[in-house]
């Protein structure tokens, strides 16, 4: 079993951005973080802000979304923590509102965070914990919809899915990946 040392949640920086889709990993950051009582604090050489409880660090990269790598690699090259040590919580665009996948490596589905990382590591060998938003239906809206809030009713799916991400935590901390997938996999009702 290889244990996460770096749990990243991708998002855009500010207010204005805050409640879009696109943050779904700073929100998960933030929730696992206030549920571990780790603090939170701005990093400088590492691009983000960012909190360690034992050896393992949250990071919310503070670059906007399409540079995201840059703060991943900053602090694994530092802690010399290796891509399959890395768990990065993002939105996704093909999975629906409440929808969870966890996987290891594979592509980065025009995902522009995940692009960078991959570029930024040399290698997609990270863990994923993929967060359904849904699709617009139409390519040329995706832009606008990943940077608006969700819809009420999607925002409860969100919730309940990042509640289930929670429940499955000492799993996932653990790198007990196998047993989080099947319980994570697992449609709740």
């Amino acid at each position: 079993m290889t244990v996460p040392r770096l749990i990243v949640g991708l998002g855009n920086p500010g207010n204005e951005y805050a409640d879009n889709r696109h943050n779904l990993g700073f929100w998960f950051i933030e929730r696992l973080a206030r549920d571990l009582k780790v603090p939170l604090a701005p990093q400088g050489r590492f691009f983000g802000v960012s909190g360690r409880i034992g050896e393992q660090w949250l990071l919310q990269p503070m670059t906007y979304m399409n540079r995201s790598g840059q703060a991943v690699a900053a602090l694994a090259h530092f802690y010399k923590i290796t891509p399959e040590e890395i768990l990065v919580v993002h939105d996704d665009l093909d999975l629906e509102p409440g929808s969870i996948r966890l996987k290891q490596g594979g592509g980065n589905g025009g995902h522009n965070g995940l692009k960078d990382i991959q570029a930024h590591l040399s290698v997609p060998d990270f863990w994923r914990l993929r967060l359904g938003i849904g699709h617009p239906g139409e390519r040329n809206e995706v832009i606008n919809y990943v940077l608006k809030a969700p819809r009420r009713e999607e925002q409860e799916l969100i919730d309940h899915a990042l509640d289930r991400c929670l429940l499955a935590w000492p799993k996932l901390g653990a790198g007990d990946y196998a047993v989080a997938q099947r319980q994570l996999h697992t449609k709740a009702v």
